[in-house]
């Protein structure tokens, strides 16, 4: 429990031998191991209400926040957060649901464009493997 080692322990019960008397000492390892069962208990008590605790804690928590989800409607949200009054909504009336979709077109690329560049072309001077400092470096 508290990490003592076989020779501790016998340096503390050869005191206690001379201490309390040889007599006496088969009533004190008792009391003092009934005092230690008896705070381990309460230990591992408290760390159980504690572990119970935070797992209803957590659980009520995470409980909460997935209601808060499932209940959300982001069209309502949007909609608080763009037009809280409704003003805009009034403004635009018919001519949002009057306006058709346009379409979206891909263009192609332009035709000047060279479809094919020559890796000649496309090539790029080496950068040095050492650079030493205070060089500037052009065009790298």
């Amino acid at each position: 429990m508290f990490g003592f080692s076989w020779a501790e322990i016998g340096l503390i019960m050869a005191v206690a031998l001379v201490a309390i008397g040889p007599k006496d000492l088969p009533v004190a390892i008792r009391t003092v191991t009934a005092m230690v069962k008896k705070a381990r208990g309460m230990a591992s008590e408290f760390q159980g209400h504690v572990d119970e605790m935070m797992r209803e804690a957590n659980l009520s928590d995470v409980k909460t926040e997935i209601n808060k989800l499932r209940r959300f409607d982001f069209k309502s949200a949007a909609e608080q957060t763009i037009d809280p009054d409704g003003s805009l909504r009034q403004t635009m009336g018919d001519t949002v649901a009057a306006v058709p979709a346009v379409p979206v077109v891909v263009e192609d690329p332009p035709p000047d464009a060279p479809a094919f560049i020559p890796p000649a072309a496309a090539k790029r001077r080496p950068v040095p493997d050492f650079i030493p400092p205070g060089t500037k470096r052009w065009g790298f």
